[in-house]
């Protein structure tokens, strides 16, 4: 319940937890999320659903993540690029860094893909993503 007021809460009294989420969009020690959710999302499950996604025809297997609503103001020009191709379950960013992987280096890295995207570079990602999921490299 009002998981982003405890947020925005967490993030005005830890200026440090404030840059990384800053720099990230993401926190490695989220107060939302709770001792299952944290299971989770490290076991990636969590991304299970979207296969009905991809089986309906709105996602791809492989292209860039979806980005969050309050995202589209930080993203400046890469925003219509990113949205001209279908949103992917996997991409380059999730196989070459995840977690790890600044806001910034996340955008340029889905433009990259988008500009040189074809058959080899998707199976190859397909292939990485189940290796990391399998040594859970990179998960919060």
């Amino acid at each position: 319940m009002d998981a982003d007021d405890k947020l925005y809460e967490y993030l005005e009294q830890n200026p440090k937890a404030k840059e990384e989420y800053q720099k990230y969009k993401k926190l490695q020690n989220d107060p939302r999320v709770t001792k299952l959710g944290k299971f989770i999302r490290k076991t990636s499950i969590d991304e299970l659903p979207q296969l009905i996604n991809v089986l309906k025809g709105d996602m791809n297997l492989v292209g860039p993540r979806p980005y969050l609503h309050k995202e589209i103001k930080d993203m400046g020009d890469k925003y219509y690029k990113i949205i001209s191709v279908k949103p992917g379950l996997t991409g380059y960013w999730q196989v070459n860094g995840r977690s790890n992987t600044d806001f910034e280096k996340r955008l340029q890295m889905d433009c990259d893909y988008i500009d040189t995207r074809n058959l080899w570079s998707d199976f190859k990602f397909l292939l990485k993503t189940f290796l990391i999921i399998f040594k859970k490299d990179g998960a919060i």
